[in-house]
């Protein structure tokens, strides 16, 4: 750190690390010596945007790197020799960006978002949210290149799994909906650093693409795991239902406890469409994420915090919640109303038949019949245990696929139980399927033992 530095400079250089300030003082030199720019002795060094290009390239647009160097060169140090958006970023507007990103308060970051979210030269006095929205799938398109070129996908094969570019979107567009614009739909800088502070994952993706795209080192910084571990799932003949960004938004949403690799534990696509087999995802795993995508395209969910039992009372807690993936990214965790958090049952002449959670019978905020390919959700206006909306196309639907995920550690088995659990529950109660049998039943549960054994 020299002594010429301005105040301003010192200030900011200030929230590193002692053994961190070479680390950040280098990094304009280091750019301009990977650049291979040249110029007179006696010139002011300045970085260019081919400089952000040669380096961030491979990992973020070229629309991101122009918001990120306009950015740069608008940060006013409170003196006239600084360059201006034409000459290129100087050394110190390099150190107070890289100190404000990745130190910054919200209040310091808002005025960055705010020039790297303006379509424009110069610094605006407001934003539209629009314009805000594509800042923000600029920036999250750039993590999700970070995760997957410096080998960060924890197990999960973008190749087999939804369209990135539309989670991008939707990721956005939750992230953006958190913003108290004006009633004009523009947001000024007092808007966007109250949604920073609120919405971590602004700052959050900003540190990360700025510390991984200029490579900026600091002892003290590591870069976090964004997406869940995937563990034991076969992804050969699978296109599961989630995608890179959904999964950076629903991982959060599970209690800090549910840490354990994520493990696919049925899926429609690979083990056929079967309430019962789907029933042995649920029951034998612990912690699920069950995943539905109707015939019309949209894709919910819910978490359930325990395993699913097979009984005719509500189960669960109130850390249960339902989700919407498509068309809109959120989350509806608990209101209190009511302790109707998960359902299951079957082969019951008095009880519905099925998977439910929240509402109550017969208006569930999700449900799925016991002879599997229909369901519904309702909600006028709102489901009374979650809050949701009717997630669906249509109020009653019809399946196009399945998913469950295990996401937390397994239950286990009491000592002489774990091969009592193996067992079909139509093996364990005879009555059952006598009464199938009577019934004209198909017993689709035959056969299961290897399917779990597939399983674990």
């Amino acid at each position: 750190m020299g002594n010429t530095d301005s105040m301003m400079v010192q200030k900011r250089m200030a929230r590193f690390r002692p053994e961190e300030w070479s680390m950040i003082d280098g990094v304009f030199d280091r750019l301009q010596g990977g650049s291979g720019a040249s110029g007179n002795a006696g010139a002011v060094k300045t970085l260019k945007l081919e400089v952000l290009q040669s380096s961030m390239g491979d990992l973020a647009s070229d629309s991101m790197l122009k918001r990120i160097y306009q950015c740069m060169c608008s940060i006013d140090l409170g003196n006239t020799g600084q360059p201006g958006a034409a000459s290129g970023a100087g050394r110190e507007q390099l150190i107070v960006f890289l100190a404000d990103t990745l130190r910054g308060t919200a209040e310091e970051r808002a005025p960055l978002v705010m020039v790297m979210s303006h379509n424009a030269v110069g610094v605006p006095d407001v934003v539209p949210c629009e314009q805000v929205a594509s800042f923000l799938q600029d920036l999250i398109s750039a993590v999700v290149q970070i995760l997957i070129r410096r080998g960060r996908l924890q197990g999960w094969k973008p190749e087999h799994m939804g369209d990135t570019s539309m989670g991008v979107k939707l990721l956005a567009e939750q992230m953006c909906s958190e913003l108290r614009p004006s009633d004009q739909g523009s947001c000024d800088v007092s808007c966007l650093e109250d949604w920073i502070f609120r919405v971590f994952q602004v700052s959050l993706y900003l540190e990360i693409l700025v510390a991984e795209g200029l490579n900026v080192s600091l002892n003290s910084w590591t870069a976090p795991s964004l997406l869940p571990p995937c563990r034991d799932t076969h992804w050969k003949d699978l296109k599961c239902l989630l995608d890179i960004p959904t999964l950076m938004f629903l991982a959060p949403q599970l209690p800090d406890s549910y840490s354990a690799p994520w493990r696919l534990v049925f899926s429609t696509h690979l083990h056929g469409e079967s309430f019962t087999k789907m029933v042995l995802g649920l029951m034998h795993h612990g912690p699920t994420v069950l995943l539905i995508k109707d015939t019309k395209g949209h894709v919910f969910g819910g978490f359930a915090s325990q395993a699913w039992e097979m009984k005719p009372q509500f189960q669960g807690d109130s850390r249960c919640f339902l989700f919407s993936v498509f068309p809109a990214l959120r989350v509806y965790t608990a209101t209190g109303y009511n302790d109707h958090f998960m359902y299951l049952n079957q082969h019951q002449q008095t009880m519905p038949n099925g998977l439910g959670m929240g509402g109550q019978h017969d208006y569930f905020g999700l449900w799925l019949d016991g002879d599997f390919g229909q369901g519904h959700s309702r909600a006028r206006p709102k489901c009374t245990t979650y809050g949701s909306p009717q997630l669906s196309a249509d109020e009653d639907f019809t399946l196009d696929s399945v998913e469950v995920w295990a996401v937390g550690k397994p239950p286990q088995p009491a000592e002489g139980e774990e091969e009592e659990s193996k067992k079909s529950i139509l093996n364990v109660d005879p009555e059952v399927q006598a009464l199938m049998e009577l019934t004209g039943k198909t017993l689709h549960s035959e056969g299961f033992s290897e399917l779990e054994e597939d399983f674990d």
